[in-house]
């Protein structure tokens, strides 16, 4: 919409402008309400979550909130390249300064176009009122000349103004295009596996961070594949990496509503499971288990055939004020322990 097409208030703002302030000052809050970070991203996700253009994503965030208690950082990543991102090359800060320095110039150029606008209304104003004055006294052409030659001046002025400001509009807008590309492909870079395109490290630590900081119960699943040094020694890297994304789609098929999984490192793997105590955990992870033990995974240039895939899990669920690296270090040591005692089972036993 151009400013051309916006309805004008008396005191010079848009309706748009209006309607958007008056969505921002009912997304701010929420964002403060659920501690979620001001960035662009997060600016963005809960503006449209206030004015729920999108059901889809509203679902999916009050879904998260029911969860989780907040909206977990890979989660609002993800529903931003899903929903948003479509209309960084550089890094993720380096976007964030430019957005901000566009965004500065932006309120810059508004607030000069502004006292612009006010300026000429102030000048259009007095020049009536001095016309009316003359009109009562008796005008001559050579005054009436002189104060349409000013009227002139100043809507010249203000037509040069526009121009300038439109422009700085225009190349604005292009320039917000191309941040947003940047961030879309920085966002997933940042925050996805290349491989299996499952969350990274960098992710998990981030939702297990927010869990922590908005007091979310949760447990942990950790999980390494069994020998599989053994599958890239004997069948090579290409099957090894075959492995590993057939066992992350069957991660990603298992995960139910909430729960996340992640590529931790290597052939090891992590699941936050929110709101699930020890004993629902442990019970999930060993039909997972059962699972990945009948995976088998085929190269069809050289017909070998991978079928003795197994995995050693440990479980953990967080206990009073523990933080998210104890949490981590007490599924680590059961994952230890159940591949020391023969790989293939989950611990603790309960």
């Amino acid at each position: 919409m151009s400013l051309n097409d916006s309805h004008e208030t008396d005191d010079g703002m848009t309706d748009e402008f209006l309607t958007s302030t008056q969505t921002l000052r009912k997304a701010i809050p929420l964002m403060i309400k659920h501690k979620v970070p001001t960035t662009p991203v997060n600016y963005a996700l809960w503006y449209s979550y206030t004015t729920n253009q999108n059901p889809i994503l509203t679902q999916a965030i009050d879904q998260s909130l029911a969860q989780y208690g907040h909206c977990p950082p890979s989660l609002s990543d993800s529903l931003y390249r899903t929903h948003l991102a479509h209309h960084p090359a550089s890094e993720q800060g380096q976007v964030s300064h430019s957005l901000q320095a566009i965004m500065d110039e932006l309120c810059h150029t508004m607030n000069g176009s502004q006292k612009e606008t006010q300026a000429f209304h102030q000048a259009l104003s007095r020049t009536c009122q001095r016309l009316s004055q003359k009109a009562d006294q008796g005008v001559n052409v050579h005054e009436a000349n002189d104060l349409v030659q000013e009227l002139l001046d100043e809507s010249r002025h203000m037509h040069q103004s526009s121009t300038l400001m439109n422009q700085q509009l225009e190349n604005a807008n292009k320039e917000i295009e191309n941040l947003r590309k940047a961030l879309k492909d920085s966002l997933k870079c940042a925050n996805e596996d290349p491989l299996t395109g499952l969350l990274n490290r960098r992710a998990f630590q981030q939702d297990l961070s927010s869990c922590i900081q908005h007091g979310t119960p949760f447990s942990l699943v950790l999980l390494d594949i069994d020998n599989f040094k053994t599958f890239n020694d004997e069948f090579g890297h290409l099957m090894g990496d075959k492995v590993l994304c057939s066992v992350a789609r069957h991660l990603q098929f298992w995960c139910e509503q909430g729960m996340q999984a992640y590529r931790y490192g290597g052939e090891e793997f992590v699941i936050i499971l929110p709101g699930t105590n020890l004993q629902q955990s442990r019970d999930k992870a060993e039909k997972l288990r059962k699972t990945l033990s009948g995976i088998a995974v085929q190269d069809k240039q050289s017909g070998n055939t991978v079928s003795s895939i197994t995995a050693s899990f440990g479980i953990a669920e967080q206990t009073g004020k523990e933080n998210g690296l104890a949490v981590l270090a007490r599924a680590d040591k059961y994952l230890l322990q159940a591949k020391n005692l023969g790989r293939n089972r989950v611990l603790p036993v309960l």
